[in-house]
């Protein structure tokens, strides 16, 4: 669990930075206590990363529209108008004047066949389009672990708090007898010093994990990207317990397989990649479209303007034809590059279930060994509880010494905290296990 904390504080750090940014106002001062339902659903919705994946998505809806409107004719205006000095005294008129001239057209042209490029470019964008959603996707999945990570920690921190503040109670209570039996002579002041060291060692042992505790919430609190003066706790749950659901590993491996966003997304590349071939090979066939325009003009001195105009107007409509014959060599080198990007993109695609496969593979691991060390842990934490109980009745009628209760203690307290940790470890464990699978986490 520490090497975790580690993990996901360095995490942190990484994005520390971008935090202020996506800080809600509307929170400032105000007290929060949140389940781990509403820590997810607050991430996925101000995650500055996924935030970001969303506008790329907007990006790829709006290349996708575009690419269906080339199908679309288009259409322009256009428009000039011209002014002119001259001066005729050299020809003997010894006349000179301004004249005027205009031009005004309008022009369009539809493209009727280039290879069937549109079409596949049309497709392309619209499966780039759902990559962009399954992006969202992944990068939700990845802030819901990282969320499920943080807050088991300061569930565990808080269990730790509690079994710390009854060792010290305890211990508090055996001082003040301890204290009493010294002041009439009963025991000696070394067995007193001994009790008050430990004293001691079981509070600091509980500051420090309040501390922990306050460390563990600010990383969670920084995660989540909450306002530096917000007030933030977590709801810890009436029963926490480690629930197998004893799927098979071949099992969660081919569940996860056929739903993960990342293998849909890897399978939509190598289709975006074959896609880049056909429209590659569209540069060797023909291009055809067809245009048509009308336009008028005056030029002043030559009659009425909008006699003019009517007499100048002028209709124009055709076909355009483009054949390919000698490209020297770009077509070709765009096809074969084409064709290595879908070799690449299968590449990647054989690479994102191999490594998903592993990541299930070594989820399945840890559940089976976090249970073993569970179950270990529950035995042992069960006998050094009773052991801890005997040597303390020992203790208060002088049958054991005060070396071998505080030795007993400490092995009770080792033991207490290899608990705690085994079980929130199982716990961490299956729901990652469990979330592969496509199961919500819950707590």
């Amino acid at each position: 669990m520490n090497i975790c904390r580690y993990l996901l504080t360095a995490l942190i750090c990484t994005c520390s930075s971008a935090a202020v940014l996506a800080q809600d106002s509307t929170l400032i001062g105000v007290p929060l206590k949140w389940d781990i339902q509403k820590c997810i659903e607050y991430a996925k919705k101000n995650n500055i990363q996924i935030n970001s994946l969303r506008l790329s998505q907007k990006i790829s809806e709006q290349e996708f529209l575009l690419a269906k409107a080339s199908r679309l004719p288009d259409l322009s205006a256009s428009a000039s108008q011209n002014f002119g000095h001259s001066n005729s005294a050299g020809s003997g008129s010894g006349r000179s004047g301004f004249t005027a001239s205009g031009n005004y057209g309008l022009s369009s042209s539809v493209t009727l066949y280039n290879g069937n490029y549109i079409n596949n470019n049309i497709a392309q964008k619209n499966l780039a389009q759902q990559v962009a959603n399954l992006s969202v996707m992944q990068q939700e999945n990845d802030i819901t672990l990282q969320i499920t990570q943080a807050y088991l920690t300061i569930l565990l921190d808080k269990e730790t708090i509690v079994y710390n503040s009854d060792v010290v109670t305890t211990s508090q209570a055996q001082l003040k007898q301890y204290q009493q039996k010294f002041d009439v002579g009963a025991i000696a002041r070394k067995d007193l010093v001994q009790l008050q060291a430990q004293v001691a060692t079981d509070q600091y042992n509980l500051v420090t994990a309040k501390n922990q505790e306050r460390q563990d919430l600010l990383t969670l609190k920084q995660l989540l990207l909450l306002p530096t003066d917000a007030t933030f706790d977590v709801v810890k749950p009436d029963t926490i317990a480690p629930v197998n659901t004893n799927t098979p590993l071949h099992d969660a491996e081919q569940i996860a397989l056929k739903n993960r966003p990342e293998i849909k997304s890897g399978q939509l590349a190598v289709d975006i990649a074959q896609y880049d071939v056909a429209k590659a090979n569209a540069g060797y066939k023909p291009f055809l479209s067809a245009g048509g325009s009308v336009g008028a003009s005056y030029v002043t001195g030559n009659g009425d303007y909008f006699s003019q105009l009517n007499r100048n107007f002028n209709q124009q409509i055709g076909l355009n034809l483009s054949i390919p014959i000698f490209t020297k060599r770009q077509v070709k080198t765009q096809v074969e590059e084409a064709k290595i990007g879908v070799d690449q993109a299968k590449l990647d695609f054989t690479n994102t279930r191999i490594t998903l496969s592993q990541q299930v593979e070594r989820a399945y691991i840890n559940v089976q060994n976090a249970q073993g060390q569970y179950e270990a842990a529950q035995q042992e934490f069960k006998f050094n509880q009773e052991s801890y109980r005997i040597a303390n009745e020992q203790l208060k009628v002088g049958v054991a010494n005060m070396v071998e209760f505080l030795q007993q203690k400490n092995l009770y307290i080792q033991a207490q905290q290899s608990y705690i940790q085994s079980k929130y470890n199982t716990l961490l464990s299956l729901k990652i296990y469990d979330f592969y699978k496509g199961i919500p986490i819950t707590l």
